[in-house]
């Protein structure tokens, strides 16, 4: 128990001494330690100073890169926009230009026209195209025309036999008498009521007559014309029905037999009749064409529809006549489009003096149409502009031999020729043809050399 205590006060001798021995030295260490905060402290204050150099350096080229957007933003001079791209230049002898075929020409503004090729088929005429029929019943009594034959306006094609004709005729005659009698009494009437001797209302009466029977004779007189007699036969008509004196009858004048004729110049493309097969007004017996002028039905692509107007010109070629061109216009051009095909129709008239082209017969009409309505524009032939690096462009004569490249914006293609929008002025030299050598050989760098202004 001894040796117990003896030991336990052994341990708190030692806490004390080792307590009481301590103290001085943790105070110096927490001294230190503040120390060292406070000179950690004062060295964080170049950071700080750094921020606000940094900050000053930042507006700076913030400073820097407004000015710089200002600048794009305004227009860019000519001279900046040529230095955007890497001059390069092609020096070419005059015997390696002969060789490669080199041509150049200057170039200029000009009127462009382009020029489309349509798929198409001939068809007859149909404003010169007629059937022929008969307005009467009656049976044939002869046939003067047949398939192929060239016939003549107003020409007889074949006779009729027609009862109703005859009557049409005779009625017309009663109805020229009846008005014959009531004009000389309503003549008698009228000098009758100026003398008194009559009253108004029987020169009314007579008045009134006198004008129906005027109006029937010239219904009768105008369906004769219109089964085609002209007014010299209407007279011979007329002449023909006189009164004999020894003869209560009215001699035969009505003649049932009723030509026929031909409503306009051309050749007959079909037939349906027969002598001696009746016939009834709603049949048609003949058709003629003039086939010195037909239609052809062109298919206009959907692509091409702005390229085709009235105005365009239009030429006729098929295969059949390798060469040749038959001259056409355009008569119209339809408001709608094939859903499937994706086509619009265009109508042309086409001349045919010689009968070359047959309706139903597949052709090809050449059309070409002013572009930008004539107005000139900058143009060259297409195999003048290439392609460098992804990029557009010709090649410029700059002296004798020094061929430069300059870029261009292009635009539409019109037929072998590309207008160009920007890069080129007028009157400038350009290689129209050989540019692609010189593009081969500027791409090798055999013959020129490249520098940077």
């Amino acid at each position: 128990m001894k040796l117990y205590h003896f030991v336990l006060l052994s341990f708190v001798c030692f806490g004390l001494l080792t307590f009481c021995g301590g103290g001085k030295p943790a105070a110096e260490a927490e001294h230190t330690h503040e120390g060292e905060a406070a000179g950690h402290s004062h060295e964080t204050e170049a950071p700080g100073q750094a921020e606000q150099e940094a900050d000053t350096a930042g507006h700076t080229h913030e400073g820097e890169a407004a000015d710089h957007t200002h600048a794009q933003e305004g227009e860019t001079p000519p001279e900046a926009a040529e230095e955007e791209h890497e001059h390069q230049d092609l020096t070419v002898p005059a015997d390696k230009q002969k060789a490669w075929g080199i041509r150049v020409g200057h170039v200029h503004k000009e009127s462009l026209t382009a020029r489309i090729v349509l798929p198409g088929v001939m068809a007859m005429n149909e404003n010169r195209t007629a059937h022929v029929s008969a307005f009467v019943d009656g049976q044939i009594a002869d046939l003067t025309a047949d398939l192929g034959h060239k016939v003549r306006r107003g020409q007889p094609l074949l006779t009729l036999n027609s009862p109703e004709f005859a009557q049409i005729q005779a009625d017309f005659l009663q109805a020229r008498a009846r008005y014959n009698l009531s004009r000389s009494e309503y003549e008698r009437a009228q000098a009758l009521w100026e003398a008194k001797a009559i009253e108004e209302k029987e020169y009314l009466r007579r008045q009134a007559e006198n004008e129906k029977l005027a109006t029937e004779y010239g219904v009768l007189g105008s369906k004769l014309h219109s089964l085609g007699l002209t007014h010299d036969q209407i007279e011979t008509l007329i002449q023909k029905c006189s009164l004999i004196e020894d003869q209560d009858y009215k001699c035969d004048v009505a003649d049932p037999l009723l030509p026929i004729l031909s409503p306009l110049s051309g050749t007959v493309i079909f037939r349906d009749v027969v002598r001696g097969a009746h016939i009834e007004p709603e049949k048609i017996l003949l058709t003629v064409s003039d086939l010195g002028r037909l239609w052809a039905h062109l298919d206009v692509y959907e692509k091409d529809i702005p390229l085709v107007s009235v105005k365009s010109q239009v030429s006729i070629q098929t295969s059949l006549y390798p060469g040749r061109s038959f001259p056409a216009h355009i008569t119209y051009v339809s408001n709608l489009l094939d859903e499937k095909l994706r086509t619009m129709k265009v109508r042309v008239e086409v001349e045919n003096p010689e009968g070359l082209l047959k309706p139903n017969m597949y052709v090809q009409g050449v059309l070409e149409s002013p572009i930008n309505d004539g107005e000139k524009v900058l143009a060259v032939p297409e195999e003048a502009v290439q392609i460098l690096d992804g990029e557009k462009v010709v090649f410029v004569r700059e002296a004798g031999d020094v061929f430069a490249v300059r870029h261009v914006r292009i635009g539409d293609k019109v037929g072998d020729h590309r207008i160009i929008l920007a890069g080129l002025t007028e009157h400038e030299d350009v290689v129209l043809k050989g540019a692609f050598t010189l593009k081969t050989e500027i791409s090798k760098g055999t013959f020129g050399h490249s520098h940077v202004h």
